[in-house]
C-alpha cells in the first residue's frame, strides 16, 4: 500500500516537473495567447471589484470612492431591517426557485427526446426552430408575451375571456417562467444533446436486442452520459438562484403586480439607477452575491458527497 502510494507521488512529481520544462521551453507561445486573457480578466474581472467599497460609504460621484464618506454596515443594517426585505426576498427565491423546479429539467427532456429522432436533417431542422427563440432580445419577448395576453389578445381569444392577466399577482411567476422555458429551454439542450452523443451505441443496441424498454433505455444507458454534465449544471443553477436578472422581471411589471413582481434586482435598479442611492444599491447587490455564494459552495459540497465525490472543483 505504502509502496503504491510512493509511486503515485513519483509519477505525479515527474508529470509536474516534464510540465514545467515544457512550459519553460515554449514560454512565448504561453506568452502571446495567455497574456492577452490575463490582462482581460485583471481588467474587466477583478479590478472592478474594488467598487465593492461604495456599498460602505455614502458614495458621492463628484468625491469618488475614497472621498466618498466612510458609513460601514448602515446600508446593509438599512436593508436588512427594511419592513419589505423578507417580501424582495422571499419573491427573488420563489422566482428562481420554481424556475429550477420547472426550467432545469426541460432541456434535458428534449435532449432525451432529440436522441430518439434517427434522421439526422430532420433532427437538424427541429432543433433550428427550438434554438431561433433564444435570439429574441429579452424586451421584444416582453412585448409578446404583453400582446398575447392582453384583454384583447391571442390567449383571451381562445378562451373566450378578458382576462388582463398582467394585472394578476398570482400569475407573474408563470407568465415568467414558462416564457423563460418556451425562450431557453431549445438552447440549453444543446450541451446535453453533445454529452448524449458518447452514450455507447454498442450497449443501445444491446438494450434495444433484451427488450428494454425506452425509459429502461434512458435509464441504463444515456442518463450516465450526461450525469456529470447534469450535475455541473444544477450546482451553477443553484449558485446563480439569487441572480435574477431586473430587466425580464421589470419588463413584465405593472403596478397591479408588485406583489410578486417586485425583487431584489428590479430594487436595486430603482433605488440606484432612479433614485441615485448608488451606496445601497449597492450594498444590497453584495448582499444578493454572498448569498449565491455560500449557495454555490453548500451545493457543490451536498454533491459531492452524493456523488463519489465529483463535484464542480
Amino acid at each position: 500500500m505504502k509502496k503504491n502510494a510512493a509511486l503515485s507521488k513519483k509519477n505525479s512529481g515527474r508529470k509536474l516537473h516534464n510540465t514545467l520544462v515544457y512550459v519553460r521551453q515554449h514560454w512565448q507561445l504561453y506568452l502571446i495567447f495567455m497574456l492577452p486573457a490575463f490582462l482581460l480578466t485583471v481588467i474587466f474581472r477583478y479590478l472592478p471589484m474594488g467598487g465593492i467599497l461604495i456599498a460602505f460609504t455614502e458614495y458621492n460621484p463628484v468625491r469618488g470612492i475614497l472621498g466618498s464618506e466612510w458609513v460601514g454596515f448602515e446600508h446593509f443594517s438599512r436593508f436588512l431591517s427594511s419592513p419589505d426585505f423578507m417580501k424582495y426576498l422571499v419573491n427573488t427565491l420563489k422566482l428562481s426557485a420554481y424556475g429550477i423546479l420547472w426550467g432545469f429539467p426541460a432541456p434535458i427532456i428534449l435532449a432525451f427526446l432529440l436522441n430518439r429522432i434517427l434522421s439526422d436533417k430532420t433532427k437538424q431542422n427541429i432543433q433550428l426552430v427550438l434554438y431561433m427563440p433564444n435570439f429574441i432580445s429579452v424586451i421584444v419577448l416582453c412585448g409578446i408575451v404583453r400582446i398575447l395576453l392582453s384583454p384583447t389578445g391571442m390567449i383571451n381569444s381562445l378562451l373566450g375571456t378578458n382576462i388582463n392577466f398582467m394585472t394578476m399577482p398570482e400569475a407573474f411567476r408563470t407568465i415568467y417562467i414558462a416564457s423563460g422555458i418556451w425562450q431557453g429551454a431549445g438552447w440549453a439542450s444543446i450541451i446535453y444533446t453533445a454529452a448524449l452523443s458518447n452514450a455507447s451505441k454498442e450497449l443501445k443496441e444491446a438494450a434495444v436486442i433484451d427488450g428494454a424498454n425506452i425509459f429502461q433505455q434512458i435509464r441504463a444507458v444515456e442518463w450516465p452520459a450526461i450525469k456529470d454534465t447534469v450535475l455541473i449544471q444544477f450546482i451553477m443553477s443553484v449558485g446563480n438562484i439569487m441572480s435574477v436578472g431586473f430587466e425580464k422581471a421589470y419588463a413584465l411589471q405593472t403596478d397591479l403586480n408588485m406583489e410578486t413582481s417586485e425583487i431584489i434586482a428590479t430594487y436595486v435598479y430603482k433605488k440606484g439607477l432612479l433614485d441615485g442611492d448608488y451606496g445601497f444599491s449597492t450594498a444590497v447587490g453584495l448582499f444578493n452575491t454572498v448569498i449565491n455564494i455560500v449557495l454555490l459552495v453548500s451545493m457543490n459540497t451536498v454533491v459531492k458527497k452524493m456523488n463519489d465525490g465529483k463535484g464542480m472543483y
